[in-house]
């Protein structure tokens, strides 16, 4: 180098670049003294590699012998991808974009960082890609800080005991299979059956609890995508919803990311106190993705053709999902994963892995479906494990009895189809059972309040329901969701109040309980119900009492 005209040049090159036209003299005399005062001759060693072949969203690199897994690379077309697979000499990465110019030949850097993606209250009501690239025709949001997708999860000593509900408003789920705050739950089922559905019902129930949502859609069409989006908008909940696509016409690295960038951008909002709800839609998809970029880069197939780390990613991710400790930031992360199955056979390979790594499932079956009973929940085969102990005292109680008698309804009706003869105890529990089940049918997008749900679980419990036909059940129910919303009476009044209530508003008399059970028998509050009536099938207390793992 030959003197200081040839150092200025240098100095600016390697600082914040010039406007078109502008010289050094045009620059502030401070920030220009800095720069030559900070400068200093010295070695700079880079890495290079080249990229040896390309296709189906993998590309093979040669060179880069310091490249790490998950590093983010960048080549000299514009094209980024991130390093998937070491091997001797070549270095697999997979594309998360890709132009028309990459081919052999071209020249590939280290990125020197993981990948990440923007967080922060600029990402509510916004679509993006796992990336955090705009898909909704806005200009990019502007984040507080990015967030890394491959973070550890919380440590046991930063979480707590999941105690508080998340209400989805659907009343087989908030009464019968109760979900916390904190607590992954799976949605399995067949394709058609309704499972992104229940899913959407549960975003929606949010618009007042305060919960942010995040809802990742991965391997969907695009008509399947923007048909999700309009709901969400036409009812309001884009306002406190993030919504991430990896769409199926998107590389495969794409989708594989897809659910860990949903899982940032709520960890974002839960290190601050915000209870969050992520809804995974789903994760056969990514699967069946991850599998497709492992067979790609030549890793050995394990069962039904799956790497025998697709266990450890899914647990990886869900495990993420749990609700703080006060002094790590207090919120809460819950996961709602949709797992598809074939045939209704939940012991295949994926199905089983979520089963094992999550607080419970919601099965949808498809005689239920058929049958026209909406939605389609097989409450038998469906657990929840943790949720009960976050369940309101006076919902758990109506709740435990109401699950009992359904699971006899359905074992006495199985009895009537051989045509055998009953005696009248018997018919008026097959009566009470079809008016129950008529009770539990729901509409799709209509969330009905918690208040709600109770007052039906009371009049059900306390006989109000018994004269009803199955077509007069919609009626009273209707009846019932208007009164209570014009009603004063919460959660904490006692169950004499709400019973004297909700007989005024259907105008019968309140009369002794079915199976000798009195209203008396709750006394003046909701108090704890005993295992066998409120626990509904759930693990033990002692089992339940653990932080969401």
């Amino acid at each position: 180098m030959s003197g200081a005209s040839a150092t200025v040049p240098a100095v600016i090159a390697a600082g914040t670049p010039l406007p078109l036209g502008a010289a050094a003299a045009d620059l502030p005399f401070a920030r220009t003294s800095g720069w030559l005062q900070d400068y200093a001759l010295a070695l700079r060693v880079t890495e290079q590699g080249s990229v040896v072949s390309v296709g189906d969203g993998i590309a093979w690199i040669s060179g880069l012998p310091s490249a790490a897994v998950d590093e983010v690379l960048y080549f000299g077309d514009g094209s980024r991808g991130i390093v998937f697979d070491l091997e001797r000499d070549l270095v697999g990465a997979v594309l998360l974009h890709q132009t028309q110019a990459l081919t052999a030949s071209t020249t590939a850097y280290r990125g020197h960082r993981q990948v990440s993606v923007p967080a922060g209250d600029a990402l509510l009501g916004r679509v993006v890609d796992p990336l955090g690239a705009p898909l909704d025709a806005q200009p990019p949001p502007q984040p507080a800080d990015p967030q890394p997708l491959d973070a550890p999860s919380p440590p046991m000593i930063r979480r707590r005991f999941v105690s508080e509900p998340l209400f989805t408003g659907i009343k087989i789920i908030d009464g019968l299979i109760p979900v916390g705050r904190g607590q992954r739950q799976l949605i399995v089922g067949d394709k058609g059956l309704g499972r992104s559905a229940l899913a959407i019902d549960a975003v929606l129930a949010q618009a007042d609890s305060g919960v942010r949502c995040v809802y990742v859609m991965i391997g969907q069409k695009r008509s399947s995508v923007v048909g999700t989006i309009d709901l969400l908008r036409d009812h309001g909940a884009l306002d406190y919803t993030t919504v991430v696509v990896g769409e199926a016409s998107a590389l495969p690295g794409l989708k594989h990311l897809a659910p860990f960038a949903g899982c940032a951008i709520a960890e974002y909002w839960m290190a601050r106190g915000i209870d969050t709800l992520v809804v995974y839609d789903d994760l056969s998809a990514h699967a069946q993705a991850y599998r497709e970029l492992s067979l790609l880069l030549r890793r050995p197939p394990g069962r039904e053709a799956y790497p025998g780390d697709i266990f450890f990613l899914h647990a990886k991710l869900l495990e993420r999902a749990t609700r703080l400790a006060e002094d790590a930031g207090g919120g809460s992360q819950t996961a709602i994963a949709i797992v598809e199955t074939r045939l209704g056979e939940i012991a295949s390979y994926i199905p089983t892995n979520l089963i094992s790594i999550s607080d419970g499932q919601i099965y949808l079956d498809r005689d239920l479906f058929s049958a026209g009973f909406l939605p389609a929940i097989d409450i038998a085969r469906s657990v929840s494990r943790i949720g009960g102990k976050a369940q309101p005292a006076a919902i758990k109680r109506e709740a435990g009895r109401t699950k009992l008698d359904y699971l006899q309804f359905l074992e006495l009706e199985v009895f009537t189809r051989f045509g055998a003869r009953l005696e009248a105890g018997m018919e008026q529990r097959l009566k009470r059972g079809a008016v129950l089940r008529e009770l539990l049918r729901q509409d799709r997008l209509d969330p009905l309040p918690i208040r709600v749900q109770l007052a039906l679980l009371i009049a059900y419990n306390a006989g109000l329901l018994d004269e009803l036909t199955k077509a007069q059940v919609p009626a009273a129910e209707k009846r019932l969701r208007q009164a209570v919303a014009a009603s004063p009476l919460t959660m904490s009044d006692t169950r004499e109040a709400w019973l004297a209530a909700i007989a005024g508003w259907l105008e019968v008399e309140p009369a002794a309980e079915p199976g000798g059970r009195s209203g008396g028998e709750s006394g003046a509050d909701f108090g704890a119900a005993s295992s066998a009536e409120s626990d509904g099938g759930e693990r033990p207390a002692e089992a339940a009492d653990e932080p969401a793992a």
